[in-house]
């Protein structure tokens, strides 16, 4: 399964957004949805959408399209969305707290169930419904029953120290927003987001589009 993702990772990135339209046909009372309608809602060749829908295992019928409840169960069992997922935040800050007020990871079967800080002024506060601790606290809160997932949302300077204190806990799944690559050991896996590679992606098409422009001037 691990090769499987690790060769389709774009496919992998997209299912969230098919996910997304599909929840909002469901909410609309939607029956049946084509690979066409979803080729037009992600601006991407119909091509595309069928290789990723096939990855899910389901089969649709010709001229019919997929049964929307279905085609979300497939998903989220593909994505391992259709069990939930615990997972704790390291890190209250701006991007801690926007990650704990984002109210989709619910589709997702995704919930942050405790929150940890080294800062005095955040320790004990209340952020969209769950109280920051002290991080000094998460080995007996974790000694038994360590979370599958953490959040890491530090600076970077902090970022390995507090990846080693989960390593040692026993997490092996790790979502890293700080901007570093993290050292662990071969059975931990680590997903790095770097925020600023969206911003990359769309400076470049701006620069790419201004060079040409200035060509024709």
């Amino acid at each position: 399964m691990r090769q499987d993702r690790i060769l389709n990772i774009p496919a992998i990135r997209r299912m969230p957004t098919y996910l997304h339209k599909l929840l909002k046909m469901q909410a609309d009372g939607k029956i049946r949805v084509s690979s066409t309608e979803l080729a037009e809602y992600m601006n991407i060749e119909l091509i595309v959408v069928r290789k990723d829908i096939s990855l899910t295992g389901i089969s649709g019928q010709r001229r019919v399209g997929y049964d929307v409840n279905e085609l979300i169960r497939y998903i989220k069992n593909y994505l391992g969305w259709n069990t939930p997922i615990e997972a704790v935040l390291i890190g209250a800050g701006s991007l801690g707290t926007a990650l704990l007020g984002y109210n989709d990871f619910e589709h997702y079967g995704f919930c942050i169930s405790h929150v940890f800080d080294s800062s005095p002024e955040k320790i004990g506060k209340n952020i969209y419904g769950r109280t920051v601790r002290d991080i000094s606290e998460m080995p007996e809160c974790f000694r038994d029953n360590p979370p599958e997932i953490a959040v890491i949302c530090v600076s970077n300077t902090a970022a390995q120290e507090v990846a080693d204190k989960l390593v040692s806990l026993g997490i092996k799944y790790i979502w890293n927003f700080a901007n570093v690559s993290l050292q662990v050991p071969p059975h931990v896996v680590v997903q790095r987001e770097v925020i600023a590679g969206g911003l990359a992606m769309l400076s470049v098409k701006r620069k790419q589009d201004q060079e040409v422009f200035n060509q024709f001037q």
